[in-house]
């Protein structure tokens, strides 16, 4: 028993047992999952949309990359995100509150084009509705992850380092 608890406190000691908040082991795909809260996070927060894409600074790639991590391992693009439930979402709320930003961010990367500029985004009528839609997602999946969703989003390479280290 002693030789248990010394393994497992070494274990802690080598491998943290959370991303951020969020346990490791808590969602079976939690790297996907990390990627659409990523995204979400990213395309929620207009304050970082200014300071950070609009200001073109390095780290954080641009709005057509947050729309590809919220989509591209998740096919959420081609199917509803209910499918995930038990493996990236806990239940069928987060999974259409995604689906609403889903939908409001592609339908508007439809018209800008997936190349066009930020400011293509940002100037578009339906851009509000596409942010809040990915507030509420990101609010939802950060609570549950018990995470605060008003801290600033991380960098690309925090967001690899994390998602590698596991």
């Amino acid at each position: 028993m002693t030789v248990q608890g010394s393994e497992r406190s070494s274990r802690r000691g080598r491998r943290s047992s959370t991303m951020g908040g969020m346990p490791l082991n808590d969602m079976p795909w939690w790297r996907w999952r990390s990627n659409v809260r990523s995204a979400l996070h990213m395309l929620s927060d207009p304050v970082f949309q200014r300071d950070v894409w609009l200001a073109r600074v390095d780290g954080y790639g641009d709005v057509t990359d947050a729309v590809y991590r919220l989509v591209e391992d998740t096919w959420l693009d081609n199917w509803s995100a209910e499918k995930y439930v038990g493996s990236i979402f806990r239940d069928s709320q987060e999974a259409a509150l995604v689906d609403t930003a889903v939908l409001r961010v592609l339908r508007i990367m439809h018209q800008v084009g997936p190349d066009a500029l930020v400011e293509a985004y940002l100037d578009h009528q339906q851009w509000p509705e596409a942010v809040q839609a990915a507030r509420d997602a990101h609010v939802r999946l950060a609570a549950s992850d018990g995470e605060d969703p008003d801290v600033p989003p991380r960098t690309l390479e925090v967001l690899r380092i994390l998602t590698r280290t596991a």
